[in-house]
Order: C-alpha cells, then structure tokens, then sequence
C-alpha cells in the first residue's frame, strides 16, 4: 500500500517549489497529499494561497508517511520554527528510511538538524546553509547542482524545482524510467515526446 506524501506548509511558504511533484505524485502516483503546520492553524503561502494543514506537527505519526517534502521560506534562516520538535521527527523518518525532500531555504532545516553533515547535499547557494549554524558541517560534501539525493535525503536548489520533483519520483518509483525521461524533457526543457508530436 502507497503511504501519504506529507508537505509542510508555513505562512510563506514557497508554494510553487513542491508544485511540481504534487501534482504528478497525486495524478500519477496516487498518493495522498498530507498537508501539516507547525500549528493546526490557516497559513498564507508566499503566493498568497490560504491553507488549513490537515494536521499539526504534533500529531505526525512518522510510520504513517512515505515521503515528507519541506518547500523554502523565509523561515528557515531566520529559525523561526520548532526546532527540536521538527528535528525529532527529521530525525525518525531517517531513522526509519522514509525519504525526506528540502528544497531551498528547507535545506537550512536539514543542515540545522545534522543531517548533512556526512551526504551529499545541494542549496541554492553555498552561503544559505551557514544560516543553520554549527550544526552543519557538511560544507565538504556540498554540490554546485539543482537537486541531489544522497541515503533518502533530497536536496534541491529554489531554481530547480523540475530537478527536485524528478528525484521526488524516482525516490517513489513513480514513473517507469523511460516515462521519467520523457517527463523531465517535457517540463524542463518543453521538448514533446515524438508520439504526441
């Protein structure tokens, strides 16, 4: 059975970084989409989307999900967020083996937690993941690349959000690796396959 996907959502969150991989991981993967807050209160993404999260933090259940997918915001550098409480849970989901996907300023979380410090890793920039503190010490196993996974950890940049959804599907096994291919070249590069053509 194909557990949930769990996204996080946060007044200014980045709504369009996961919305690629949303969208084919609900079409194609039929998977549930889980929305949580840090509180189970309405938040504003950096769009200006209204969300209700399905759930607050506190009552994730980490053996309920098959992915959990933090997009980018402001909150991240500035660590305005429950820490302890979202590194527990990054922490049992690694534990476990259940993927976990960062995007942009979501990096600064994973680093925060230790979690890169010994896999390779991607940001936007180098310079972001200073934000997370002493806690990070991975800066050698950094990659000047759009999206990276490394033992069940994704990492992207904010400019690769096509990257980031391609490795959220292979993660999940979405996609055959032929039609992986034929959906990357479609929305990263906007080249049809030749049957639609």
């Amino acid at each position: 059975m194909s557990k949930d996907v769990y996204v996080l959502v946060f007044d200014g969150f980045a709504d369009w970084e996961p919305a690629h991989a949303l969208a084919e991981l609900r079409r194609w993967g039929k998977r549930e989409i889980i929305t949580i807050g840090f509180e189970a209160r309405p938040v504003t993404s950096m769009g200006g989307f209204r969300v209700l999260p399905d759930r607050a933090l506190a009552e994730v259940i980490p053996e309920e999900l098959g992915l959990l997918i933090l997009p980018g915001g402001d909150v991240w550098a500035a660590g305005n967020y429950p820490q302890a409480q979202l590194g527990e849970l990054l922490h049992r989901l690694d534990a476990s083996a259940i993927p976990i996907a960062a995007i942009c300023g979501a990096t600064i979380a994973l680093a925060r937690a230790g979690l890169l410090n010994d896999r390779r890793h991607t940001s936007t920039v180098p310079g972001d993941l200073n934000a997370a503190g002493p806690e990070y010490r991975g800066a050698a196993h950094y990659l000047p690349t759009l999206a990276v996974t490394d033992r069940g950890v994704i990492t992207a940049s904010g400019l690769g959000s096509v990257d980031f959804a391609r490795e959220v599907f292979s993660a999940l096994h979405v996609f055959s690796d032929s039609d992986l291919v034929a959906w990357f070249d479609m929305y990263k590069y906007g080249r049809l396959p030749s049957d639609v053509v």
